[in-house]
């Protein structure tokens, strides 16, 4: 799902994407992938790209490879899905916004089930647009549900007024 904001002269598209559950047979993610790549590719790159959204993988701490969208502070391990994330914001041009900020533990953590942490949940930006993007983080105590904590992150665009002119008599 997708809208589009104009605020300004700014036009925003924001997606919400969420990634089919781990263990569902590769086609099923591969269909997700291709769906969420007609989506980027109709988005004119003139305009803010965010994507938001539970993608059920692990980028990890290690910018190996993808230092130009990852920032470096992601929490713990990559797996297989975490590449494919990658791989995508790559492709795209996507920083992914929750590894860009240095963060105490419970700001980077977004899924907690019984003994068992992650950061699956996550924002990927156009990285062209990346100093608009001032914080990104996890609130903690606030959740979605019993498992999900909620991810903000926060950006500035500067709104240009038209200046009225008079005319003289």
């Amino acid at each position: 799902m997708s809208i589009k904001l104009v605020i300004g002269g700014e036009v925003i598209t924001v997606v919400s994407a969420y990634a089919p559950q781990a263990g569902l047979d590769a086609s099923t993610r591969q269909e997700f992938w291709e769906d969420l790549e007609e989506v980027v590719q109709r988005v004119p790159k003139s305009e803010k790209l965010i994507i938001g959204g539970d993608l059920i993988g692990h980028v990890g701490s290690s910018r190996d490879g993808f230092e130009s969208i990852h920032g470096g502070f992601g929490y713990g391990d990559r797996n297989e899905a975490g590449n494919a994330i990658l791989d995508f914001a790559l492709a795209y041009d996507l920083g992914k916004m929750n590894t860009w900020f240095d963060k105490i533990h419970s700001h980077l953590v977004t899924y907690r089930s019984g003994g068992n942490t992650s950061q699956i949940d996550c924002f990927l930006i156009r990285i062209a647009l990346r100093k608009c993007y001032t914080n990104c983080k996890v609130i903690p105590g606030e959740s979605t549900s019993t498992q999900h904590r909620h991810v903000i992150f926060i950006f500035e665009i500067e709104l240009y007024k038209e200046e009225k002119t008079t005319s003289g008599a």
